[in-house]
C-alpha cells in the first residue's frame, strides 16, 4: 500500500513538473508572438514613413515639372498672342481696304476713280510693298546694368512703316542662332522708334539673340539678320553639399535650421539601429529570416546623414557658393530677413577650414551684421575687425575684382560704398555666407552696375582697405 502511494506521488510530481514546463513554454510562445507582432508593427510604421518621404520627393519633382510646363506654356502663349494680334491688325487693315475699294467702285468719273475720298491716290493700296528687313547695328547696341538697348535702321527710307517688332531669346552659343535646342523667341510689339531697351533682365545665359522686323498697315516684313550680344554675368547657387547642418539651403536661399546638426544625425542613426534590431528579432522568431524585397530596397539606400569631411561644423554656420571666381569683375546682391540676428557676407578661399568662421582667418573677407544683444556692423578679416559707422542697408551689393585684388560692399539701392578690402588674391575665391537665427536670399546673374564701376575709379584713391584692420583686434 505504501509503495503504491509513493509511486502515485512520483507520478503526480512528474505530471506537475510537466505542467510547469508546458506552461513555461506557452508563456515563451506568447512572448515570442507578442514580440513578432510588435516588431512587425514597428517595421510597418517605419515603412510608411519611408514611403511618405518618397511621396514628398515625388511631389517636389511633380511641382518642379508643373512649374516648367507652366513657364513654357506662358512663353508660347505670349508668342501666339502676339501673332494673333498681328493677324487681327492685318485683318482690320484688309477690311478697311476692301471697304475703300467697294466705295471706289461706285465712282463714275475716270478722274475721280483714281482718287480716294480723302484725296489720296488709290493706286498705292494696290502697290503696297512688303517692308524690307531692318539692319541691327551692333556698334550702337548697349549691354549694361542688366539691360540691353538694341538699335537698328532701315536700308532705305520707307514712310509707310507703322511700327517694329523686336524678338529676343537667351542662349549659351556664340554666333548665329541655332535651330535646335534653343529657347522660344520672346516678342516686344508695337515699337514706334528704331531703338528699344529691355531692362530688368537676369543674365543667366552667356548670350542673347536679337532680330527685328518692320510692319506697315497691311503686312509685316522680313526679319533682320539676327545679332548675338554677350550677356555674361556671374551665376551661382549655394553649395548644399558642404553647408553647415544647421542651415537649410535651397538654390539661392539659406535659412537657419535649429533642428539640424547632431540631433538629426542621432535621430537617423537611432532609427537605423532600431530597424536593425527589429529585423534581427524577426529573423530569430520566424521560420524565414528574409525580409521583404521592398524593405530591402529601402534599407539599402545610403543614409540621409549629409556630413562629410568638407562640411562646415561647430559654430561656423557657413555656406559657400558653388562657382569659383578666378578672374574678372563680378557683382551679386544679398538680402537678409528682417528678424535675422546675425549674418556675414563676403568671399573665402576653398581652403577655409570646416570649423572656421568668415572673417576670422586670413583666407576670408566679409562684413558682419549682429542684431543680437547689441547691434554692430563691421568689416572682418584675419580675426580683426573694423567698425562701420553707416546704416545697415536693406540689400548689400558685393563687388569682387579678382585681378585688381579688391572686394567692395555697397548699399544695393543707393550704391553708397560701405567698405572696401584691398588685397592680392592668391587662389580662386568663393562667395561666402554665415547665418544664425534668420535667413538670406541672393540675387545673381547680375552685371557690375555702371554706378559701381564709376565709384571704383574714385575709390582706388581712397583709404579704408584691409590694411586698416591690421591694428584692430576683435
Amino acid at each position: 500500500m505504501d509503495s503504491q502511494k509513493e509511486a502515485l506521488q512520483r507520478i503526480i510530481s512528474t505530471l506537475a513538473n510537466k505542467n510547469d514546463e508546458i506552461q513555461n513554454f506557452i508563456d515563451t510562445l506568447n512572448q515570442t508572438l507578442k514580440g513578432v507582432q510588435e516588431n512587425s508593427s514597428n517595421i510597418l510604421s517605419e515603412l510608411d514613413e519611408e514611403f511618405d518621404s518618397l511621396y514628398s520627393i515625388l511631389d517636389e519633382v511633380k511641382e518642379s515639372m508643373i512649374n516648367s510646363i507652366k513657364q513654357e506654356q506662358a512663353r508660347k502663349s505670349q508668342e501666339l498672342q502676339s501673332q494673333l494680334s498681328q493677324c487681327n491688325n492685318a485683318l482690320e487693315n484688309s477690311e478697311e481696304l476692301l471697304e475703300f475699294a467697294a466705295r471706289s467702285l461706285d465712282i463714275k468719273e475716270p478722274e475721280e476713280f483714281s482718287k480716294s475720298d480723302n484725296g489720296f491716290s488709290f493706286s498705292p493700296f494696290f502697290e503696297t510693298k512688303v517692308p524690307k528687313a531692318p539692319e541691327i547695328d551692333p556698334v550702337e547696341c548697349l549691354v549694361a546694368d542688366n539691360s540691353v538697348t538694341v538699335a537698328w535702321r532701315m536700308p532705305e527710307e520707307d514712310n509707310k512703316i507703322d511700327h517694329f517688332i523686336l524678338e529676343y531669346r537667351k542662349t549659351n552659343f556664340d554666333g548665329l542662332p541655332r535651330v535646335k535646342d534653343e529657347r522660344c523667341w520672346e516678342i516686344t510689339d508695337n515699337i514706334k522708334g528704331t531703338e528699344y531697351t529691355l531692362s530688368g533682365l537676369k543674365f543667366d545665359s552667356k548670350y542673347m539673340n536679337f532680330r527685328v522686323r518692320a510692319c506697315n498697315k497691311a503686312v509685316a516684313g522680313e526679319y533682320s539678320d539676327p545679332v548675338t550680344l554677350e550677356t555674361k554675368a556671374l551665376n551661382f547657387s549655394l553649395d548644399n553639399s558642404s553647408s553647415h547642418l544647421n542651415l537649410r539651403v535651397e538654390d539661392t536661399c539659406v535659412e537657419w535650421d535649429p533642428t539640424g546638426g547632431k540631433g538629426q544625425e542621432s535621430k537617423i542613426k537611432g532609427k537605423e539601429n532600431k530597424g536593425s534590431a527589429h529585423v534581427t528579432s524577426l529573423k530569430k522568431h520566424t521560420r524565414s529570416g528574409t525580409p521583404s524585397p521592398k524593405r530591402t530596397s529601402i534599407g539599402s539606400r545610403p543614409p540621409a546623414v549629409r556630413g562629410s569631411r568638407d562640411r562646415f561644423t561647430g559654430e561656423s554656420y557657413t555656406v559657400l557658393g558653388d562657382t569659383a571666381i578666378e578672374s574678372g569683375q563680378h557683382y551679386w546682391e544679398v538680402k537678409a530677413q528682417k528678424d535675422c540676428k546675425s549674418y556675414s557676407v563676403g568671399v573665402a578661399y576653398k581652403t577655409l577650414g570646416k570649423f572656421d568662421q568668415l572673417g576670422k582667418t586670413n583666407t576670408s573677407w566679409c562684413i558682419h551684421v549682429n542684431n543680437w544683444l547689441q547691434n554692430t556692423f563691421a568689416a572682418k578679416h584675419n580675426n580683426k575687425v573694423k567698425a562701420l559707422d553707416v546704416t545697415v542697408p536693406e540689400r548689400i551689393g558685393v563687388f569682387c575684382d579678382f585681378d585688381g585684388g579688391q572686394l567692395s560692399f555697397y548699399d544695393a539701392n543707393s550704391k553708397q560704398l560701405l567698405y572696401s578690402f584691398k588685397t592680392k588674391f592668391t587662389q580662386p575665391v568663393l562667395p561666402g555666407f554665415m547665418v544664425w537665427c534668420g535667413g538670406l536670399s541672393l540675387n545673381t546673374g547680375m552685371q557690375v552696375p555702371s554706378a559701381v564701376r564709376t565709384l571704383q575709379k574714385s575709390e582706388n584713391g581712397m583709404t579704408g582697405s584691409a590694411s586698416s584692420l591690421n591694428n584692430i583686434t576683435q
